[in-house]
């Protein structure tokens, strides 16, 4: 019997491991915080688990997706009604030994750096589509299935995040203009 003949149940293992790198990135950006990412991710694996006998589908990309997605506007909502926690910034405790290679380094990120702070401005639902589009190359009835809104919704709020990131990118007066680049 071949291994691609397999009909049985698939295992957590099976559907869930090939899509953790999709569930961190979403939840990185829907949260901002890769540590909290990290805590949201294996909730929403640990939810995944208990309810696997209720998943009723084939590939559970989008199944983690939506469970990492409840997660993270939980966790939200969650930390909007608790007093702000200052949160650790590597950039301002870390070391860099070598100001060339540090500066070098500056240079190189600019623009992603920039295009995630753009990111980082758009509104959640905004921000939510354009990651699992361009970012996890969901196709648009994926997108619907994991944020559960009509497929018309995903193509017009998809629509709007490109032009609001376009227009946050091309704006003379970005925030971020003190680089001093």
């Amino acid at each position: 019997m071949e291994a691609s003949a397999h009909t049985g149940p698939q295992t957590f293992d099976e559907l869930m491991l090939p899509h953790l790198d999709a569930a961190y990135n979403l939840a990185c950006w829907l949260l901002r915080n890769p540590h909290d990412a990290e805590d949201a991710v294996q909730e929403a694996c640990l939810r995944a688990f208990r309810a696997l006998g209720r998943f009723q589908g084939t590939d559970g990309r989008a199944w983690l997706l939506r469970i990492v997605r409840n997660v993270c506007y939980t966790r939200i909502r969650d930390s909007r009604r608790e007093p702000g926690a200052e949160s650790f910034d590597d950039d301002l405790h870390g070391m860099v030994e070598d100001p060339a290679a540090a500066k070098a380094l500056e240079w190189g990120q600019v623009r992603s750096e920039l295009l995630r702070e753009a990111l980082d401005r758009l509104p959640d639902e905004y921000r939510e589509v354009i990651v699992l589009h361009e970012l996890e190359g969901l196709a648009y009835r994926e997108i619907a299935a994991v944020s559960e809104i009509p497929i018309g919704t995903v193509m017009s709020r998809l629509a709007r995040a490109r032009a609001r990131l376009q227009a946050e990118l091309l704006s003379p007066t970005r925030k971020n203009s003190s680089h001093g680049l």
